[in-house]
């Protein structure tokens, strides 16, 4: 996203003035890093150093990058200590990761116990991947207990069919191991309001009760989560934790009736 509309931004800054404390590190940040308050530090990560990202993504020429103070990989951060951190933020950059639940997992070992993720995600309605189906939770628990290679390959075609609208079977194949074999940052995951929510839900239970949901809104083109690590004395049994996660939900489906409408409107 090269620009994010001040209303998107504003909401951003709210709510990270009301979560984020302490320190932390945002993943992925570019151009667009999230406005803190003077209670919260931050440093960056990325996969590479500011002027390798610059000609890596030739189309932000124009935009001034943040520093990048910790290159590693943002799905697993293997230089940064488990429980040394205060918050994560990770804005547009789930749907990137070959194993949102191995993800989510590794970001919750890197935050002290009563810590904060704070995760913005494409909503699938006003973004580039409506075409595309949902990502069902089936397929992340599969992939997080099989590996991401399983559906890797598969991920690819789909995305130079419905993305890049290649055609023909061999031009779709020749172009999917073309950008896997490069590494080719793609969205390997769809989902609109009521998808993202579900699997929240369900990543709670399936990481045993490790975090809980503090705020789940929608944002525009964008869907926040706001999630807080549990303490580690405090985790729940499953069941318990199922229910704990829903109860931001709420209030989600009058919200989705809104959302429905403007959709119908256009």
């Amino acid at each position: 996203m090269s620009e994010i509309p001040a209303p998107m931004q504003a909401k951003r800054r709210r709510l990270s003035q009301r979560h984020l404390v302490g320190e932390g590190v945002e993943i992925g940040a570019l151009h667009h890093p999230i406005e803190l308050s003077r209670r919260a530090r931050v440093r960056y990560v990325d996969r590479m150093d500011a002027t390798a990202l610059r000609a890596h993504y030739s189309e932000l020429a124009d935009y001034e990058f943040v520093p990048v103070d910790i290159i590693d990989d943002g799905e697993r951060l293997d230089t940064l200590p488990d429980e040394s951190l205060d918050f994560l933020v990770a804005n547009h950059f789930l749907e990137h990761a070959e194993n949102p639940l191995g993800t989510m997992r590794r970001h919750l070992s890197k935050l002290r116990p009563g810590g904060t993720l704070f995760y913005g995600v494409p909503n699938k309605d006003f973004s580039f991947d409506r075409p595309r189906p949902l990502t069902t939770f089936e397929h992340l628990a599969r992939d997080d207990a099989a590996g991401p290679e399983v559906s890797r390959s598969e991920h690819f075609r789909e995305w130079t069919r419905v993305i890049e609208r290649v055609d023909g079977a061999e031009a779709v194949e020749a172009r999917a191991r073309l950008l896997e074999s490069i590494g080719y940052s793609i969205h390997f995951h769809v989902w609109d309001a009521a998808s993202f929510a579900d699997f929240l839900d369900r990543a709670c239970e399936h990481l045993e009760g490790s975090f809980e949901i503090r705020e789940f809104s929608l944002n525009d083109m964008e869907l926040i989560a706001v999630l807080g690590r549990t303490e580690t004395d405090a985790i729940v049994e499953p069941s318990r934790s199922r229910r704990r996660a829903s109860r931001p939900m709420l209030n989600l489906a009058s919200r989705l009736g809104h959302l429905r409408a403007r959709l119908v409107a256009r």
